[in-house]
Formats: structure tokens, sequence, C-alpha cells
């Protein structure tokens, strides 16, 4: 399988990377700043720089050639300004269907954020503008005829992978290793698990595998 990650220079993405390549699959990982290359094939990854930004579908379908699947792992980050929000956490995550549908790429994973639904569309506060734009994105995504899976991490936690889980519509509020966020995409693409589903996921007493696959959200 050839999968192209948008964000490919976050956390998460640099291990999905190397969860792809020791199994033998091919992981495409857009990142903006070339200086990231080096770690990106550290991680098993081939680099291609893209802005998401300054670019528009057709250009990034065209870079989309052969790949089977998309993940999109990519934000604006902390300390970013609230116009970022919008143009990378929801404009970059749409910019993505949008290549991948003229591409004939079907597989579309999107690491969303928890509770991102529940925004306050009066208030100018960061942390809202920030979900309102995962809201929007998420909206999108699940109104095209993709195979698409959107996951909704609590808090994330730069620990290893315990392997356990609790996903659901809706969890509480909890926290989850970056590793196993990483895992549950790898599993939804590699597996086929969680196609057309949103979920939130926090640590639990699941087996990993076992809880994505049933998943009915």
């Amino acid at each position: 399988m050839r999968v192209a990650i948008a964000g490919g220079h976050g956390k998460i993405a640099l291990i999905l990377e190397k969860l792809l390549a020791d199994a033998g699959h091919e992981a495409i990982a857009i990142v903006r700043n070339p200086e990231h290359g080096s770690d990106v094939l550290v991680a098993g990854g081939i680099p291609i720089v893209v802005d998401l930004e300054a670019t528009d579908a057709a250009t990034l379908a065209a870079d989309l050639a052969g790949v089977d699947a998309v993940v999109f792992a990519a934000g604006a980050g902390a300390g970013s300004t609230a116009e970022r929000k919008d143009t990378v956490d929801r404009d970059g995550a749409i910019l993505l269907a949008d290549a991948a549908e003229s591409a004939g790429i079907r597989r579309y994973v999107l690491v969303s954020a928890m509770g991102a639904d529940g925004f306050d569309p009066d208030s100018d506060d960061i942390f809202q503008i920030y979900l309102r734009a995962k809201s929007e994105a998420d909206a999108n995504l699940r109104a095209r005829d993709l195979d698409w899976t959107i996951v909704r991490p609590g808090g994330l936690l730069d620990e290893p992978a315990t392997g356990r889980v609790s996903l659901g519509e809706s969890t509480g509020r909890g926290t989850i290793p970056r590793a196993d966020v990483a895992a549950l995409v790898f599993a939804a693409l590699t597996d086929g698990y969680g196609v057309r589903t949103q979920f939130e996921a926090i640590s639990g007493d699941v087996p990993l595998v076992e809880a994505l696959a049933a998943v009915k959200y």
C-alpha cells in the first residue's frame, strides 16, 4: 500500500511512517519545510515538499499519483494564528479530500480533535476557533462519497503505546499516547477497519484492533 500523509513531519505522522515502512508499505510524507525531510527518511518515509497553503487541488492530485490512501495529520500548531487554524486545520483537510477525489483515491483517514463539534461559535478564543476548524473539516469529509475514517483523540501524550484504548462516539475526557493514535490509523488503513465512522479515542482496557473492529458510529 502507498499512503500519503499530510503533516508528514508531525509526531503522529513520523510514528505512522515507521509502522507503515516496517510492515512493507510505502509512506509518502507531505512536508512544508524541506529541512524536515531527513527526519522523515529516518522514520522510513519518503518526503515530498508541498505547502498545503500555497497549492491547489489539481496540483496536489498530481503529486498523489499512484497513492492508495491519504491521511491528514497536519495542524497549524500551538501559537499559530486564528487564520492558520482555518487555512491549515480546515482548508488543508478539505484540499486533501478534493485532491484525493480528483486522483481517484477513496481511502481517507483524518486525525481530528476530541469535542470538535462542541465549539462556541461566538467565541474568539483561539482554542474555540481551532475546534470549529476541525469540526468543519470533519463535516466536509463526512459529506463525501469516500471511504473515510475520522479519529478524534483526547489529550496527546509522548509516551510509549499501550495497545489498549477506549473508542466511542463520545468517550469522555481522557488522554492517549500519540503512538496509539498512529497505531489506530495504521490499523484503519491496513486492516480496513473504521470505514465511514467517526470516533473519539482515549486510553482504555480494550486491545486496540479489537476496539477498532467494533466501532459502529
